[in-house]
């Protein structure tokens, strides 16, 4: 008796999805609630697992191919799988080490992982994997072959460059006038139809302002020891931008708003995106109601959100919805940035890197801790006096962090 393997359900504005990684291959035990392939949808990548145990069996669509909602894409047959051969008492040792590797490439690269290694003559046991149960992507070995060469590279390799650096990292020859095309993926191609959309349909302005970090870096440096000690996470800047843009969005609503064709729709509630990089490009999970989370859950849940963004493990509902954004290009040390605005959403805010500079003070010049930031809006929606008052009140509260604490 065999059981259907199918696609899961998928939200309604998802079409279609792509089979990534077959986790399995025919004749395969198979043990219920395994995960035996990897569904890539234009968000999230979704682990289709066994409903039931026997042996993996035929394979309908192969990885690289496109699929929608409740398509049967392989089968799972009753039984159980023959012993491998590495475990039989007359295996040889010799046999079932050379057997492993195999078995282990299998299970843990994808074909076109599999192509790049083998470009580079190298052997997965080489590379170490960066995803999910230590699976190889392209992105590692082309980072094993930037940092240490291919195993045909010659011996005494020529310096590189900074700029063949890159060249080498997309695993091209460096020094020669070549190309490597590579299909989009799904979330790349998503990302760029929403920003385009973004920069076509909506009147998106930017406005700059600046923060003395000096006063919330003087009470994180006090009470960070503490903080760690009783809520387990660090104190970071995004829970304190949060909360400053959680009471800002109270005072100045439209900001809070979105346009749905010709009405404007009001939010009595803060559901805040905040961008995270992974593998697969920039994704924005959502954190629900703001104005009831403290800054421990704030800092909790976007460590959370980085871990499962890395794995690949967000769901469709964490990265649904949300009424504003924030983002923090500081991380990868950005100086001053134009942030693109997320439709529906009215408004992003945009973090940037603190950096020592020369302010002046009561009539002097000192040396502070600032950071840039900026709000990309709608102008359709936002006016100007709103946008630039509406960035001026995070200011405020961030530079005097006690005024988000005792809610004035």
């Amino acid at each position: 008796m065999s059981t259907e393997i199918k696609v899961p359900t998928l939200p309604e504005s998802i079409a279609d999805a792509l089979v990534v990684t077959w986790h399995k291959k025919p004749g395969d035990a198979v043990d219920r609630d395994d995960v035996l392939v990897d569904i890539e949808t234009d968000k999230v990548v979704l682990e289709v697992p066994a409903s039931t145990s026997g042996v993996m069996g035929k394979i309908v669509e192969d990885e690289g191919a496109t699929v929608v909602a409740h398509q049967v894409i392989g089968t799972i047959e009753e039984g159980a799988a023959a012993a491998p051969a590495a475990k039989s008492a007359d295996a040889s040792p010799t046999a079932a080490a050379s057997s492993a590797p195999d078995s282990d490439d299998a299970g843990q690269t994808s074909p076109a992982v599999r192509k790049l290694l083998a470009e580079h003559g190298l052997e997965a046991s080489a590379v170490k994997g960066s995803g999910k149960n230590g699976r190889i992507s392209k992105e590692d070995v082309e980072s094993h072959v930037a940092k240490n060469g291919a195993s045909s590279a010659p011996a005494a390799a020529a310096p590189v460059s900074t700029s063949s650096s890159a060249t080498a990292a997309l695993g091209m020859p460096v020094g020669e006038r070549s190309e490597r095309r590579v299909p989009m993926s799904r979330l790349r191609a998503r990302i760029a139809e929403r920003l385009l959309d973004a920069s076509q349909n909506t009147a998106m302005l930017t406005t700059f302002n600046e923060i003395n970090m000096q006063a919330f870096i003087d009470l994180r440096n006090q009470y960070k020891d503490e903080f760690l000690k009783t809520h387990d996470v660090k104190l970071g800047f995004m829970s304190i931008f949060v909360k400053a843009a959680t009471e800002a969005l109270k005072r100045f609503p439209d900001v809070n708003a979105s346009i749905d064709v010709d009405d404007i729709v009001y939010h009595g509630f803060s559901d805040i995106g905040v961008a995270v990089s992974s593998e697969r490009g920039l994704v924005v999970p959502v954190l629900r109601n703001t104005e009831f989370m403290s800054l421990a859950t704030i800092e909790k849940t976007v460590a959370e959100y980085a871990t499962k963004a890395r794995d690949g493990k967000l769901s469709i509902e964490e990265m649904t919805g949300g009424t504003f954004t924030v983002s923090n290009g500081g991380v990868f040390g950005s100086l001053l940035s134009t942030p693109i605005l997320n439709p529906p959403q009215s408004a992003i805010l945009g973090m940037h890197a603190t950096q020592d500079r020369p302010i002046a003070e009561n009539g002097q010049v000192v040396i502070r801790p600032m950071m840039y930031i900026a709000l990309s809006y709608d102008h359709r929606i936002v006016d100007g006096k709103g946008a630039v008052t509406f960035l001026k009140t995070i200011k405020e509260l961030v530079e005097n962090p006690a005024r988000i604490v005792f809610d004035v």
